[in-house]
């Protein structure tokens, strides 16, 4: 299988599948002396990660991480207090899937005979024939865009360092379309909402909080407690929460929306169309602040196109930069961006580039919106055939699913723009310290 990596400086390539033993990230271009934790690996996952509530699957994923490489497994020498510091060689995260259990399999073997509209079931099997991992999906089901997200934590680090964040929310859901926020807020709210969700979370609790593991452990010394929360899937207690004090942050438990009329408005919706046995998509809105002007490849690495590798995301059918497909009803006195002077800094007018132009960045907020289409899964009945005697037939889906996408996407499209980003900036930076005395 090819296409399983991206970047060029700061390279990712993943591999595994939904039901296999489970997931692998590795990281080439990490820089040496990062303190990165599998805690902190783990916070994104938990964004991700099924088994969250109402708009989730049932599937029960843990997302325990493992760093298996690219850190010092000591002090290099006395005094050097650098053990569990990146060292430059490539980092590699391992992510187990631990809720495989065989009553979900079987449910798949049933059913693989007849592909799923709108998934890739059909397409996959036509590609590899009756050798397709068409348990779970395989490497077509969203379970893959944990490696995404778990990249996206060592992407993010390394750009902080250089005053470049990014941030995703849900901007629309069901066909609710949440109003403008400023940036500001949307990152005091996303702060309160990874904090809401790390205290009620029961793994991060029982894995991290109570010391099971932490910073230093072999791997085989993690191994047993990974095997433990496997035998705990599905008995590990709710931790209650007060609603009503989560409201006074201005967040909503389940869903990242910044504006929590509009959050609570998506998720009435997407219930309902849940309720009724189908699915729902929406809009995921990324912002990236601090770049520099002039970052971007031309011709063929342009920065908007780069990021237009984020359609690779599984239900992402659309990326558009700025005011995207909405210049096509602009006159050019619209769209354009104008530039002024302000005691000697460059201003822009407006941002409907997005912050990019000529596949460039202008120094503005780059703007990214991700079109997320409905969950194929549904449990309505669906006409399809039988992939192997080619007759037609009626398929009501049995597997766990999720009621709608959008919820879990967003952290997957802050990682996958954190990624493009590091991997450009590398390649600015290097190309500006060739030639800029």
């Amino acid at each position: 299988m090819l296409g399983c990596d991206l970047g060029t400086l700061f390279k990712t390539t993943v591999a595994g599948g939904s039901y296999q033993e489970g997931l692998t990230v590795h990281l080439q271009g990490v820089p040496p002396g990062l303190l990165i934790t599998e805690e902190e690996i783990y916070q994104d996952l938990l964004l991700r990660k099924p088994g969250q509530g109402e708009l989730t699957s049932p599937r029960r994923e843990p997302d325990v991480p493992v760093i298996y490489n690219g850190v010092n497994a000591a002090d290099t020498m006395p005094g050097f207090a650098n053990e569990g510091y990146t060292n430059g060689t490539p980092f590699v995260i391992l992510i187990p899937n631990l809720d495989r259990h065989f009553e979900h399999i079987e449910q798949y073997q049933v059913t693989n005979r007849t592909p799923r509209p709108g998934h890739a079931s059909y397409a996959s099997y036509m590609k590899y024939d009756h050798w397709d991992d068409a348990i779970g999906a395989g490497i077509f089901s969203g379970r893959y865009t944990s490696t995404i997200v778990a990249a996206g934590v060592v992407a993010k680090r390394v750009l902080a360092q250089h005053g470049i964040e990014v941030t995703a929310y849900v901007k629309e859901a069901a066909g609710v379309v949440a109003p403008e926020v400023p940036i500001e807020e949307i990152r005091t709210k996303a702060a309160a909402y990874r904090r809401i969700r790390k205290e009620h979370d029961p793994i991060w609790n029982f894995v991290y909080k109570s010391g099971r593991i932490k910073p230093g452990m072999r791997f085989l010394e993690k191994a047993p407690v990974l095997k433990e929360v496997e035998d705990m899937i599905g008995k590990f207690a709710p931790i209650p929460m007060d609603e009503a004090k989560v409201r006074t942050e201005g967040v909503h438990p389940q869903l990242f929306c910044p504006d929590l009329a509009a959050a609570d408005e998506m998720f009435a919706k997407i219930i309902e169309i849940k309720n009724a046995g189908d699915s729902s998509g929406g809009v995921v809105e990324v912002q990236a602040t601090g770049l520099p002007p002039g970052m971007g490849e031309p011709v063929f690495r342009k920065l908007d196109g780069e990021l237009g590798r984020m359609l690779s995301i599984g239900a992402v059918k659309a990326v558009e930069i700025g005011a995207g497909v909405r210049v096509k009803d602009m006159t050019g006195s619209q769209s354009n961006d104008q530039l002024y002077a302000d005691d000697g800094r460059v201003r822009f007018g407006s941002n409907q580039a997005g912050g990019i132009t000529g596949g460039l960045t202008t120094g503005q907020t780059v703007i990214a919106r991700l079109t997320v289409k409905p969950t194929p899964t549904i449990s309505k009945d669906q006409h399809t055939i039988d992939k192997v005697s080619r007759e037609n037939a009626v398929l009501k889906a049995v597997t766990r699913r999720d009621p709608t996408l959008v919820a879990r996407i967003w952290p997957v499209a802050e990682a996958m723009t954190a990624i493009i980003l590091l991997d450009h900036y590398m390649m600015h930076v290097g190309y500006q310290a060739m030639w800029r005395k």
